[in-house]
């Protein structure tokens, strides 16, 4: 079984930043691709980005290309995500999710809030 919990979460001014993380516990969890998603008050959840396994695929939402970054560390079994330039439209519960075949996630977090105050 493979467990998820984000942290990071918080409140921030417009244009400012955070991070997240995702740690992962279960001894296949390294080999996942990660994702993270996004629900805002109100609105289907939506996809935010993704990684590989190896870091060699990686994809994002238009909305948040230039601004986000998603990292991994495989030896920590943590995922990252790095906002910057967050807008007031950044504002929602960030999850994260895992899962072993590419664009399944069979696995996700219990989820942090990120609130932008413009």
């Amino acid at each position: 079984q493979v467990q998820l919990v984000e942290s990071g979460g918080g409140l921030v001014q417009a244009g400012g930043s955070l991070r997240l993380s995702c740690a992962a516990s279960g001894r296949t969890a390294n080999r996942y691709t990660m994702g993270w998603f996004r629900q805002a008050p109100g609105k289907d959840r939506e996809f935010v980005t993704s990684i590989n396994w190896s870091s060699s695929r990686i994809y994002y939402a238009d909305s948040v290309k230039g601004r986000f970054t998603i990292s991994r560390d495989n030896a920590k079994m943590t995922v990252y995500l790095q906002m910057n330039s967050l807008k007031s439209e950044d504002t929602a519960v960030y999850y994260c999710a895992g899962g072993p075949v590419t664009g399944k996630y069979d696995y996700w977090g219990q989820g942090t809030q990120v609130t932008v105050s413009s």
